[in-house]
């Protein structure tokens, strides 16, 4: 224990330091300001501003997915806490861990204009919330939220009166061993069960999610010894890239060739994935089949879907048990990943660049163009809005945890902070946005200054096509008059030249090939906006 005297704000920087972060995100005001200028200049530590209290929530849960470690944010009290909602709400739902160290105000001033109650704000987005019980116990405290993320895989909401921050403490480094679960297999009659079903299977195809991105070799070995095709959900995206088996997306977002693979199959065996209704195209992807899932999250299981046999147990070693008493069986290969397709039936019909009305530039061809020209070893980002689904479709990632999702609560306007985050969390790589004029109107602009100012290697792409697309396509639909849902933005381009970057507008295949080339020479962050036309842009593949 040191015996030197410092005050609760510095303890509280030093406690976050004390768990090995060297970054924070946040916004400063005066329940937070000399904790957080502590961290920078008393401990060491990197403060990105942001331009809004719920972007720096955003840039941290993005940081903990790129750097692999707890992402930390700082907001003050009262509305800087309110700001944050949305933001928090789609860590929850993305089930992100990470820190958000909230100022509140003064426990003695009941009646501050500031003053709201921040434990139920923060319990009504789902979020944990920790209070600070007394400048004496605060290092101990945040330890116990950076425990808790880890355990609950979610944000921790660190409540810090403004009046404790000047208290006299005794620092005590305080860090709770990280939780961890033990890789299991299971055993007894319902893995005796899943065992049979996959041995008698003539057609059996394995699924894999995220939380199978570590047991990859170990299912390209039962890929192999099956002959089983392999297939991703949406965040498994990229794992079996390059694989022969590798049939692409199982869901709403398959070919119609792997769609048919996917029809024909008789027995699915899920790794890591909760069967989401998308995935199962609501199910009827999985009819008549025989599904085994295998999770070692119980919270997993039933969900959505609810399989013929379930196994709590760990993916890899699951999957080299299935391996082993195959071969114990002496049961032989199904031949089923041999009729697959010489050709990769995981890749969509190329865009056609004539298939756009003067002033515009198709999509499909544009994203197709994009994935053969940016950065291959790019982390990608997906705002929320229509043209998300084309992406996934037709954009490569290098591996699942290369791919991020920015609207797993669905709200548009929250990819341009989780970039940065995600920018200054793997620094040494570049960081590839998908964003819509909606979603860079809401949240984008404000914050693309942001990554200008810390100099991240950002490459935005604008998909422009002048409307809330998913609500002019419904309109539409319906024979109505869509002009509620059209906007005429301002230049997009200009705007990110105004603000400091580089940018380009696209309504050309030529003017496509001028922006791949500034892409390749950018010095700092670039925007390249595609103009679309509202009415010539795929539906959603949901």
């Amino acid at each position: 224990m040191s015996d030197k005297k410092e005050y609760m704000h510095q303890s509280i920087a030093q406690a976050v330091r004390d768990h090995g972060v060297d970054i924070m995100f946040g916004l400063v005001g005066d329940a937070n300001l000399f904790m957080a200028n502590h961290f920078v200049n008393g401990c060491g530590g990197k403060l990105v501003p942001a331009a809004h209290e719920g972007g720096s929530v955003l840039m941290a849960l993005a940081y903990t997915q790129s750097a692999g470690k707890i992402g930390v944010a700082t907001v003050t009290q009262g509305p800087g806490l309110t700001n944050c909602f949305t933001a928090l709400r789609e860590g929850v739902v993305a089930r992100r861990p990470m820190i958000l160290l909230c100022g509140d105000t003064p426990v003695t001033a009941a009646f501050h204009p500031q003053n709201i109650d921040q434990r139920e704000v923060v319990k009504a987005t789902g979020a944990g919330f920790e209070q600070v019980q007394s400048p004496q116990t605060a290092a101990r405290d945040v330890a116990n939220a950076f425990f808790r993320a880890h355990k609950e895989r979610r944000p921790i909401v660190v409540n810090i009166p403004s009046d404790f921050m000047w208290a006299e403490v005794e620092h005590q480094s305080v860090v709770f061993p990280r939780p961890s679960v033990a890789g299991v297999i299971t055993e007894g009659t319902v893995h005796e069960e899943a065992i049979g079903m996959i041995a008698s299977a003539k057609r059996p195809l394995i699924l894999a999610g995220s939380g199978a991105v570590a047991a990859k070799e170990n299912l390209i070995a039962l890929s192999e010894r099956m002959e089983a095709p392999l297939a991703t959900t949406l965040k498994g995206t990229g794992l079996f890239a390059g694989h022969p088996n590798n049939i692409g997306y199982f869901g709403t977002l398959s070919t119609a060739e792997a769609y048919d693979v996917i029809g024909a199959a008789d027995c699915v065996i899920v790794f890591g994935a909760w069967m989401h209704f998308l995935t199962t195209d609501r199910g009827e992807l999985l009819k008549g089949k025989r599904v085994i899932q295998v999770n070692n999250n119980p919270s997993d299981i039933g969900t959505f879907y609810q399989p013929d046999a379930v196994l709590i147990a760990d993916a890899a070693k699951t999957a080299d048990n299935i391996i082993y008493w195959l071969d114990e069986a002496e049961i032989q290969p199904t031949g089923f990943s041999t009729e697959l397709p010489a050709h990769n039936i995981a890749t969509h019909p190329k865009g056609d660049p004539n298939k756009a009305k003067p002033g515009f530039i198709n999509f499909e061809y544009a994203l197709d163009r994009l994935n053969e020209t940016l950065p291959k070893d790019r982390i990608m980002l997906t705002d929320g809005g229509r043209f998300i689904t084309e992406v996934w479709c037709r954009v490569d990632v290098p591996d699942p945890k290369s791919f991020h999702m920015s609207d797993n609560f669905a709200a548009i306007g929250q990819g341009m902070q989780q970039a940065i985050g995600a920018a200054h969390g793997a620094p040494t790589r570049p960081v590839v946005l998908f964003t819509g004029d909606g979603g860079f109107m809401m949240g984008g602009m404000n914050e693309f200054n942001t990554a200008v100012r810390t100099n991240c290697d950002l490459i935005v792409i604008v998909c422009n096509d002048s409307a809330y697309g998913a609500e002019h396509i419904q309109m539409i639909d319906r024979q109505m008059d869509p002009a509620l849902t059209e906007f005429q933005w301002p230049s997009f381009a200009k705007v990110a030249q105004s603000l400091g970057g580089q940018a380009v507008e696209v309504t050309s295949p030529y003017e496509l090939e001028t922006a791949i080339e500034a892409i390749k020479n950018r010095k700092g962050p670039i925007m390249v906006e595609l103009k679309l036309d509202a009415n010539n842009v795929p539906r959603m593949r949901m």
